[in-house]
Formats: structure tokens, sequence, C-alpha cells
């Protein structure tokens, strides 16, 4: 497993770019805008440490957030997504967004924290039982 990223969801993205690389001393290492789901992602690292990222969501139709919303999810990279939402199951982890694409799975720790797994490299071929789970809850 290697970690990736922490994302936090930004009302401002003007006054949140001045926060997190002006006054904090972050970077921007990359910036996608998508049209169609409406929103923007900034990656963000501390000079020297491109591997540790902050993500930087910003959703453009959203006026604000309340009660944590704000803050998205933890971001890991695995060998294999199939065998680590296996292993989650078996240590009785429920899975709320199945990897039915072979790439990407949400899971939530104890404290409700949602943690997101991704295939390191290409996705894998769609495989039962994943392709055809549900969503369950909240992710």
């Amino acid at each position: 497993m290697h970690y990736l990223h922490t994302m936090v969801r930004v009302s401002d993205l003007d006054a949140s770019l001045k926060f997190y690389c002006d006054a904090l001393g972050l970077r921007e290492l990359r910036r996608t805008e998508h049209e169609a789901g409406r929103f923007t992602l900034i990656f963000l690292a501390a000079p020297g440490d491109d591997a540790a990222q902050v993500e930087l969501t910003h959703n453009w139709d959203e006026s604000g957030y309340t009660g944590g919303r704000n803050f998205g999810h933890l971001a890991y990279a695995v060998d294999d997504i199939y065998a680590a939402c296996q292993k989650l199951m078996d240590h009785g982890v429920l899975i709320n967004r199945p990897p039915r694409d072979g790439r990407m799975a949400f899971v939530r720790s104890p404290d409700g924290i949602s943690i997101e797994l991704l295939q390191h490299g290409p996705a894998l071929a769609p495989a039962e039982p994943w392709a055809s789970m549900p969503n369950t809850g909240s992710w």
C-alpha cells in the first residue's frame, strides 16, 4: 500500500490557494477542471515532498460546508484492488463503493473516515462479485 493524498473540499478556491500556497507554503503540482462534473481538483505538496499531497476539491456549485463535509478522504494505491477489498471484507469491513470498475473502492473507518483505494497502474478487468455489487451507504 502506498499513501496518495488527503482530500479537502473548499468553498472559495482563491481564498484557499492564498492560504495553502501563499501563507502555508505549499505549491501546486497539478490542476484539472471537470466541466461535466462541475468541479476542480488541485493537488498541492510541501516543497521537496511531492509524495505527501493535499487534494483541494472545489465543487463549483457548493456555497459552503458544514458538519465536517469539507474533509473528504484518505487515499491509498494498492497492488490488487480486489485482494485489498477481500481482505477488508474478511475483517468485517463494509465495502461502501465496490471496485466494479477494477480501479476504485471506498470504505469507512470505525469513526466514519472515508478511505479511497485505487488500483496501482491500469484498472483490473471487471470481475465478480465486485462487478455486480451495489453501493452501500455513503462514501
